[in-house]
């Protein structure tokens, strides 16, 4: 029997477990450090955390949740999702939680997993779902240790914090500040948000589903593809937009900028981004510029020169005192599968292999590391769609990985064909939108890792079939490679 680990329980680690068991490949085990599954889903509880991505679309394909109580679900719907889906496949029997992989190492024949807990165990087949946003920054600002009060990251946040009443300094004004500071505006006393480049926004179309079209979606199923599908054409005018295609992109500009002037109003100027749109993640919503003209909260465009025991120093010289600071400065997407040590073949280090920027065939598959295969590795990020559907043709794609190896042995991506594709990822990526400022999509030397230069259909397509060519069965056709 082939034994596959599957390390990480979010969605793409729930998704490629279910396709491989649904495939009959039962000896699977998924590792888990957390006590739950749901991934960032189970991490981010801040106020107002939901889905940015509307739910008919972010979900799987497989499993359509005719229960989704609004377009854009809270958090704890979609947790509560995974969790139904985990029991609904069967995969409750596959699960280690509380067990950190520390270590996986190829011995020649199979990998061997080193747990934190100092356990060992080993397999034919490795598979890291540990995502790319699962990892908190916190920027290096001086005198940060220094602060006297509450201080967070919106990934670290504590159910049991309370605001009401109180001065809250928000660093950020990415995807999580824009869901916190609206959710928390009419409790905290005063909110101070610290802005270093503004976002572009859409509008954030949310309807709240009733009992009676969540009777029909149960009744009705296709009603529920029918949704999918419109929420799918949507995404192909932005992702059109994000690629170049000039009608699309003075079409999805006109819109947000529409959006700005009509809420923004006297905060225009200052909301205002200086740099191409979809550069940086285009962000959602309906209330962001209307909460920042509440006369309790203040928009501060100044840099930060330090903190204190008290609060926020910027360089013009002036002071804002916080009881609490909360840091929305997002993730280390371009530092994928840390801190987890990964040796290949020969003893390769995999933080070595991707000392100039991580890259694998198809996001999938790295040289030097047989049997291994990546959800959700470079380059597979979406800047428009849902990535669960990518997710999915990952998964598709490692059940067909597994199904060779089964059948034939140990396979390996050979280092000509992921060159190749490594070098026309960057090769459309230096020409893209995503490479025109810094973000979280480029590491520090500018290498974007972290996006799809594409449409999502095209890359659904790419991974539909296994080329058996793309790979080699041994070591000799390796070094001849």
């Amino acid at each position: 029997m082939t034994r596959v680990a599957v390390i990480g329980a979010g969605f793409g680690g729930i998704a490629v477990a279910h396709l491989l068991r649904r495939a009959g490949f039962t000896e699977l085990t998924i590792f888990e450090r957390a006590g739950d599954v749901g991934g960032v889903w189970r991490d981010n509880t801040y106020p107002g955390c939901a889905c940015d991505i509307p739910a008919p679309l972010y979900s799987y394909s497989f499993a359509l949740n005719p229960n989704w109580s609004q377009r854009f679900p809270p958090h704890t719907e979609i947790l509560e999702y995974l969790r139904h889906c985990v029991a609904r496949f069967g995969l409750e029997p596959h699960l280690r939680l509380g067990a950190g992989v520390a270590e996986a190492a190829w011995t020649g024949t199979a990998w061997r997993l080193t747990l934190e807990d100092g356990t060992t165990d080993e397999f034919d087949v490795l598979v890291p779902a540990t995502g790319q946003l699962s990892r908190p920054v916190i920027p290096s600002i001086p005198g940060a240790d220094d602060f006297a009060g509450l201080a967070t990251h919106t990934a670290g946040w504590d159910p049991a914090i309370d605001v009401a009443g109180k001065r809250v300094g928000v660093i950020g004004t990415g995807a999580s500040a824009i869901q916190l500071v609206p959710a928390i505006a009419g409790v905290a006393g005063r909110i101070t948000v610290f802005q270093r480049t503004a976002p572009w926004t859409l509008p954030k179309p949310n309807r709240r589903y009733g009992r009676a079209r969540r009777r029909l979606n149960r009744a009705l199923p296709w009603l529920m593809r029918a949704s999918r599908g419109g929420t799918w054409a949507l995404t192909v005018v932005t992702g059109r937009a994000m690629t170049g295609r000039p009608v699309a992109k003075r079409l999805v500009r006109a819109v947000s900028d529409v959006q700005r002037f009509v809420q923004a109003r006297r905060l225009r100027s200052r909301v205002t981004p200086d740099y191409a749109m979809g550069c940086k993640r285009v962000l959602f919503t309906g209330d962001w510029y209307r909460t920042l003209r509440a006369p309790h909260v203040n928009l501060v465009t100044d840099d930060i020169l330090q903190i204190t025991g008290a609060g926020v120093h910027t360089v013009d010289g002036a002071v804002y005192d916080c009881d609490v600071l909360v840091y929305a400065t997002g993730f280390a997407a371009t530092e994928f599968l840390t801190p987890l040590r990964v040796l290949g073949r020969d003893g390769l280090l995999l933080s070595d292999a991707w000392r100039d920027g991580a890259y694998a065939h198809l996001g999938i598959a790295v040289p030097g590391f047989p049997n291994m295969f990546l959800m959700y590795g470079p380059n597979t990020n979406t800047g428009n769609t849902s990535v669960v559907y990518f997710h999915e043709a990952q998964a598709r794609y490692i059940v067909q990985a597994v199904q060779a190896i089964a059948a034939t042995g140990p396979l390996e991506v050979r280092p000509s064909v992921a060159a190749a594709f490594d070098a026309e990822m960057q090769r459309r990526l230096s020409g893209s939108v995503w490479a025109g400022c810094t973000s979280w999509y480029r590491t520090g030397s500018g290498r974007v890792v972290t996006n799809w230069p594409g449409m999502a259909s095209e890359y659904r397509a790419r991974t539909a079939l296994l080329r058996h060519a793309d790979y080699a069965e041994l070591h000799t056709e390796l070094v001849r490679d």
